[in-house]
């Protein structure tokens, strides 16, 4: 069994946006109420994060998290590693290194952040224990689960979304290469970057995401990321058959 949960599904600067007083910011519905995007595949007893946001200890309390496998990046944003700090308490509980999985360049700027964990006194330092693993476009595993890189562009930066069986995770994309495609043929779920209506240089915008999410195909598809100016009900609405907005604490579950 293959569930993914995701923990975040809000923009950089989260949802509410401090400061805003705009309707989705003050908005009552919990759907609307956005940490940064993150989720959690468990595949059987395997639980694999992909990024450590800014909201990490929330999200990873909120899910009931005991125990990690292994941590994928998808790229080396703020928003999408600052909460590896945090992993310290998992490394306490279940004595062990947890495993991450990243590109060069989002090792190197992980290892910029974090250089106290990567000393070599550091074991004897109450910092994060984790064991960095370099990867690229070829496909790598986590406890016997095959993880597939899904190479994107966020901009100008490279940067990786992942398949794990039928379900792909997309964030952070503005450009899907062709190349790519083939890796995200006869899903069950994906789950797509979708920021705003009005367009982005780093970023698709919900009719950039529709278009997109029409020619993959995908079971069904969930739009992720999303600012303070989507909101739920209003657009979820009038999204095609088939295309969904995600929101924290959603579940999926496929055998």
């Amino acid at each position: 069994m293959i569930e993914i949960e995701i923990l975040g599904s809000g923009t950089s600067m989260g949802v509410p946006m401090v400061g805003c007083d705009c309707r989705v910011c003050t908005s009552d519905d919990k759907r609307n109420r956005r940490t940064r995007t993150s989720a959690l595949v468990k595949v059987n007893d395997v639980n694999i994060l992909i990024d450590t946001s800014i909201d990490y200890r929330f999200q990873m309390l909120r899910a009931g998290v005991k125990r990690l496998d292994g941590v994928v990046y998808t790229h080396y944003h703020v928003d999408h590693i600052l909460g590896m700090d945090d992993l310290r308490s998992l490394n306490i509980l279940n004595k062990q290194n947890i495993p991450i999985f990243a590109s060069t360049d989002t090792l190197e700027n992980i290892k910029r952040v974090f250089k106290y964990a990567f000393r070599e006194n550091s074991l004897n330092l109450d910092v994060p224990r984790i064991i960095p693993h370099e990867i690229d476009s070829n496909p790598f595993y986590i406890n016997g689960v095959e993880i597939i890189p899904i190479p994107l562009f966020h901009g100008k930066l490279k940067v990786f979304g992942f398949r794990i069986g039928n379900i792909a995770y997309c964030t952070d994309v503005s450009v899907i290469p062709r190349e790519s495609y083939p890796l995200l043929e006869d899903l069950q779920y994906l789950i797509l970057d979708a920021l705003r209506y009005k367009p982005h240089p780093t970023h698709f915008s919900i009719d950039e995401a529709v278009v997109q999410a029409k020619k993959i195909n995908a079971n069904k598809t969930f739009f992720t990321h999303l600012s303070h100016s989507i909101l739920h009900e209003e657009v979820e609405a009038n999204l095609p058959d088939k295309i969904h907005l995600a929101y924290d604490g959603l579940r999926m579950t496929l055998e």
